[in-house]
């Protein structure tokens, strides 16, 4: 999948437009910014009164009340943090709530596409966008387009002051650049090997009782150890490299803030500001100056967060959200297939070649090959999982790719090779994890022949099973499977004819 397989005439991506619709929220947070930093001025005039007004009256009754000044502009500060928190946190709730059944179908589709290469990691994506949206790391974009009030106060205080300022803020945005360029590669190529690492343990998870029965874990593991070091060596090199821009950051940050009271000290010695202009300037560089520290702190998440949203980006684009197709009466059941051509998603060769029959509703179709002659996916174009290169498959003259899968799911049975039962039920199983109706269920089992065997479980159909089936043998397995696969149909004579498949 590539980013340039986006779809044409939709230059706005899936992704963008979900967050485009945050637009008015987004607007309030920036609106609320402004507010919260307009009183982030009030300790530096708090400063500015009591050593220049308060100081020089000795007036006890013009102390108290510029602090209760202060301390109700602080409150209310407080409350409008508290908002803006809280809006960035329903934001990501809402971007999940938009996101998450999108990309479980997008995932799905994906797993079709690129068989046992299937990975979660966009559902971790979707957690390292949203985390980042909740967390500090936004307060600092936010807050940064209101640096130039303070700058502005600044030259009010005295130029010196402001050019100062602007000097210690284009060393800090300097350094803020040399972190971005010197780490992007470094934390793209760790998220690659983190992702890389996760699929091989996962992996090897799923396959423990063969793994463990012959032997292999000591192999694998080293094999899985070999990918982890690789991914903790690219992020060492990642994180030691910001840690060296955001330490440097913060030291000048703290290094221009003492150089800023020895700069008022030097002009209050000269009879240019007050005394109180010395406090209150430190503090004011210390506020325009803490959005780009912030920035350069949450620089390492915004990465992570970024190249999450690239990814996710990617996956959207390269599966389209396809609208439901207009309902079609359920089908009869007469299957056509015409001059069938077929290759498997990863290979070049095709598998069949122009494979056609005709199969009325009541009849089976045996079929018969080699190993690798091409079986399992024929099955598997016939149920549209692989799309064809070449023919059509045809269920009562409507191409499958035409169907609603959801609708026509529940009138198709299918038991692949690899029998994996889902955590819940036996009873739940066999109805698919749709509607539990006891007499369809006790039908199903008994056509599979596994009613009695059920029976006699502790639970019977209420029994528990765990991920994957894992209190049933595999042939109990296969047996639940295959009453699932029944469990929406009544029996009926079968006409059985042959197809047999070769090189």
């Amino acid at each position: 999948m590539n980013a340039r397989s986006w779809k044409v005439g939709n230059p706005k991506s899936e992704l963008k437009g979900i967050l485009d619709s945050f637009r008015t929220s987004f607007l309030y947070v920036g609106l609320f910014s402004l507010f919260i930093n307009l009183l982030m001025l009030a300790p530096s005039f708090y400063m500015l009164q009591v050593y220049d007004r308060v100081m020089a009256s000795r007036s006890v009754e013009t102390l108290l009340m510029i602090t209760l000044i202060m301390v109700w502009l602080f409150v209310t500060m407080g409350l409008l943090e508290y908002a803006r928190s809280r809006m960035l946190v329903r934001i990501g709730s809402q971007l999940d709530d938009r996101l998450n059944s999108r990309l479980y179908a997008a995932m799905a589709k994906m797993a079709l596409r690129n068989p046992g290469r299937a990975s979660s990691q966009p559902l971790g994506d979707l957690t390292s966008l949203r985390q980042f949206m909740t967390g500090n790391g936004p307060f600092a974009f936010f807050d940064a387009p209101w640096i130039p009030i303070y700058f502005a106060i600044l030259f009010l205080f005295h130029p010196m002051y402001g050019l100062f300022s602007v000097f210690a803020a284009l060393v800090l945005i300097s350094l803020a650049v040399m972190n971005e360029v010197s780490t992007r590669d470094l934390m793209k190529d760790a998220n690659v090997r983190n992702i890389q690492s996760t699929t091989a343990i996962s992996a090897q998870l799923r396959n423990a009782e063969v793994l463990h029965a012959m032997g292999m874990e000591p192999a694998m593991r080293e094999h899985w150890l070999r990918q982890h070091l690789e991914f903790l060596r690219a992020q060492s090199d990642a994180s030691d490299k910001a840690g060296i821009w955001m330490n440097l950051s913060k030291s000048l940050r703290v290094m221009f803030q003492s150089l800023m009271l020895g700069l008022g000290a030097y002009l209050a010695v000269h009879n240019e500001i007050t005394s109180g202009m010395i406090i209150a300037g430190s503090i004011l560089m210390g506020r325009a100056l803490a959005p780009i520290d912030q920035m350069i702190g949450a620089w390492k998440q915004f990465n992570s967060a970024r190249v999450s949203y690239a990814r996710l980006e990617e996956l959207l684009q390269g599966v389209p959200d396809t609208d439901n197709r207009m309902s079609l009466p359920p089908p009869k059941g007469d299957l056509r297939v015409e001059t069938a051509t077929l290759i498997p998603p990863g290979s070049q060769q095709p598998v069949l070649r122009s494979v056609g029959f005709d199969l009325g509703a009541g009849e089976a179709l045996l079929v018969l090959g080699p190993s690798a002659s091409g079986k399992s996916s024929l099955l598997r174009a016939l149920l549209g999982i692989w799309p064809l290169a070449a023919g059509k498959v045809r269920l009562d003259g409507a191409e499958i790719g035409h169907w609603n899968r959801d609708e026509l799911g529940p009138h198709i049975g299918y038991l692949p090779q690899d029998v994996e039962l889902f955590e819940g039920s036996i009873s739940q199983n066999i109805a698919r994890f749709g509607k539990v109706e006891p007499d369809h269920i006790i039908a199903a089992a008994r056509m599979a022949g596994v009613d009695e065997m059920i029976r006699r479980l502790p639970e019977g159909y209420d029994t528990l099973i765990g991920p994957g089936g894992a209190t049933l043998s595999g042939g109990q397995r296969q047996r639940v499977g295959l009453a699932s696969s029944n469990s929406h149909f009544a029996p009926h004579p079968i006409k059985w004819r042959k197809l047999n498949l070769s090189h």
